[in-house]
């Protein structure tokens, strides 16, 4: 299995934009992509719990978080406000020498092909205060 980190290091550049790598993902990992407010949450959970935890990446401009999981570990989370990301899709994300305040960057971004523990993770989006969180979001955004 080939990590994150290492499929970063070979992964194609983005044309005309420097430390921009295009990731193709579904073979090694996949993704579960999340609001930053409700990532940022659940990331403070996994910590606070000792999970796993592996690659989370930070798109500031469209403020998402993506987390790594196995591949195959999440299809079935329709109830939950993420998007699964597999087979046939792709991620921009920033070189391990990119981050700053307007991009983003990695939040976390083991040495070895640890991954987020895929029930830890759906744990953490179901827990109270990131649930109430959400919620929040919703009513603020008049939904």
């Amino acid at each position: 299995m080939m990590s994150v980190r290492d499929a970063l290091r070979s992964a194609p550049i983005v044309s005309g934009v420097p430390g921009l790598r295009l990731l193709k993902v579904g073979d090694d990992w996949d993704l579960v992509r999340t609001s930053a407010q409700t990532g940022l949450l659940a990331l403070a959970h996994l910590r606070s719990t000792g999970a796993s935890i592996g690659p989370v990446l930070y798109d500031g401009p469209n403020e998402r978080l993506y987390y790594a999981i196995a591949t195959g570990t999440a299809d079935c989370w329709d109830d939950l406000p993420v998007r699964h990301l597999s087979t046939n899709s792709w991620l921009v994300a920033p070189g391990m020498e990119r981050l700053d305040d307007w991009f983003g960057g990695w939040c976390e971004l083991p040495n070895d092909d640890t991954l987020t523990d895929s029930e830890a993770l759906r744990t953490a989006l179901q827990h109270p205060y990131v649930a109430c969180a959400q919620e929040e979001a919703r009513t603020d955004a008049g939904l």
